[in-house]
């Protein structure tokens, strides 16, 4: 199967808010205000949070189906622990990023406990988001 290519343009609106235009979706990314940001969207690292749900989701819902049971919904709960010492420039140790990410996953379906854990392992492995999380991914940034 040949790659698919996705992309996103993305144009600073103020030092903590970023307008992100993907497939002519408009995002907006911001800080808190605790975090000197005027609050008008969630900020980078709850996207994260939120881009891993919404590929459990998807990803989910295939595998239940190609293994034969219905997924009537699915509820997600995510949260993770992020130091910011590192990217506000505190301390040069640790990480920037998360921590640690926990998932809980709710499936309302009528499949036994043994078909949803292999559902579990299933949808984990497979699921892109997941995969780019947990593992590390070619990253080039240059001036342009």
């Amino acid at each position: 199967m040949p790659n698919v290519k996705f992309g996103v343009t993305a144009k600073s609106g103020n030092s903590t808010k970023t307008e992100v235009v993907a497939r002519g979706f408009k995002i907006t990314i911001d800080e808190p205000e605790n975090l000197g940001g005027t609050n008008a969207g969630a900020n980078p690292v709850e996207y994260v949070l939120a881009a891993l749900s919404g590929c459990l989701n998807v990803v989910g819902h295939l595998i239940a189906k190609e293994m034969g049971f219905k997924l009537n919904s699915l509820e997600i709960a995510l949260e993770g622990d992020l130091d910011p010492a590192k990217f506000t420039g505190k301390s040069a140790n640790g990480r920037a990023g998360y921590n640690e990410i926990r998932v809980t996953m709710k499936p309302d379906t009528d499949a036994d406990k043994a078909t949803l854990e292999k559902w579990l392992k299933a949808v984990e492995n497979r699921c892109p988001v997941s995969d780019n999380i947990s593992n590390p991914t070619p990253l080039h940034i240059t001036l342009g």
